[in-house]
């Protein structure tokens, strides 16, 4: 944990659990990681892409079979939460599509917007491709992901009204972002005290 928030968790129970949730390309993996280094917490993300890592496969091989076989997605989904829970003891950020949903007893929800050609240009930079390409396989994911989360836990990811902070990254730098979660921590430390 930094100097510079160490002061933070006076008061705070240690075990504090942090949820954030966003569309791909939403800064959730940057911004779950700034929040975790800065609080000295459990950093958790673990993501189609590193279970497509595992298995030697590529993203789209791993999405597609994601489509006709619910092992994929319980696979990733239960991961995570057990991740968070293994050590009740320590607290954790947890960065993925569906935190603040299946993480309830959460302390603080976060969801991360993003207008769409802002998280294209973003995918683009990372992985490649053309706007028009991008854009493409982006509007097909976001389809594809909230059928699969409506089947599979009744979950509507587009009603995210619930969580404690919503952001939209377009406007933030990651360093902001994270700022504005931190100050929740504080907020929610000083109300504990």
């Amino acid at each position: 944990m930094s100097d510079e928030y160490a002061d933070i968790f006076c008061g705070i129970k240690r075990n504090v659990k942090i949820a954030i949730s966003g569309k791909s390309g939403c800064g959730n993996t940057t911004v779950t990681t700034l929040t975790a280094e800065r609080l000295g917490l459990r950093f958790i993300n673990f993501t189609f892409r590193n279970l497509a890592a595992e298995k030697n496969m590529t993203l789209e091989e791993v999405l597609a079979l994601a489509e006709t076989d619910d092992y994929w997605d319980r696979t990733v989904d239960s991961r995570q939460i057990e991740e968070a829970l293994r050590y009740p003891e320590h607290g954790c950020v947890l960065g993925s599509r569906l935190a603040i949903w299946l993480l309830k007893d959460a302390d603080i929800k976060v969801y991360l917007k993003a207008d769409t050609d802002v998280r294209v240009r973003r995918l683009m930079r990372r992985e490649g491709g053309s706007f028009e390409e991008v854009a493409a396989f982006t509007r097909e994911r976001d389809a594809r992901d909230h059928a699969r989360y409506a089947r599979l836990y009744n979950i509507n990811n587009d009603d995210y009204s619930f969580a404690d902070l919503i952001i939209d990254t377009g406007r933030c730098l990651p360093e902001e972002i994270a700022g504005k979660i931190i100050e929740k921590v504080k907020r929610l430390a000083a109300n504990e005290r």
